[in-house]
């Protein structure tokens, strides 16, 4: 791996987890605000309470298993849940007919997801039996 890929792919990763930390936080302790992931947007989308806090507790633990060494095949799955989620999000903000700046945050993410997974280095990848 290139320096130049090690260091696009921290430069997303870390950027991904804060973000997802950072509203995973905000959902697992349904902290006030309006800002995104908030307990107040997401009751405003038309999310449950419970739906929410899951999502908090999901986002919590994907990072912290993007963040350790080894694990390869969680980390696929973590990746998979995070576009999911993100792109989830999106299509919430479109159908409920959100202005674009609403839907930039989660759109952000998807693009750091996508560049964490793309750049991340050989040790972190699922090597299958069969390659």
């Amino acid at each position: 791996m290139t320096k130049r890929n090690k260091i696009i792919y921290w430069i997303a990763t870390i950027w991904l987890s804060l973000g997802m930390l950072s509203t995973g936080v905000v959902q697992l302790f349904k902290l006030e605000g309006n800002g995104p992931g908030s307990l107040a947007s997401m009751t405003k989308l038309g999310y449950p309470e419970y739906f929410v806090t899951l999502l908090g507790m999901a986002k919590v633990l994907g990072v912290v298993v993007l963040l350790i060494p080894r694990f390869p095949l969680l980390k696929e799955w973590v990746y998979a849940g995070f576009f999911f989620m993100m792109s989830g999000a999106i299509f919430t903000h479109i159908a409920a007919g959100n202005p674009v700046s609403e839907i930039f945050p989660s759109l952000l993410l998807l693009v750091l997801i996508v560049i964490s997974w793309y750049f991340r280095p050989a040790e972190r990848k699922l090597i299958l039996a069969n390659q």
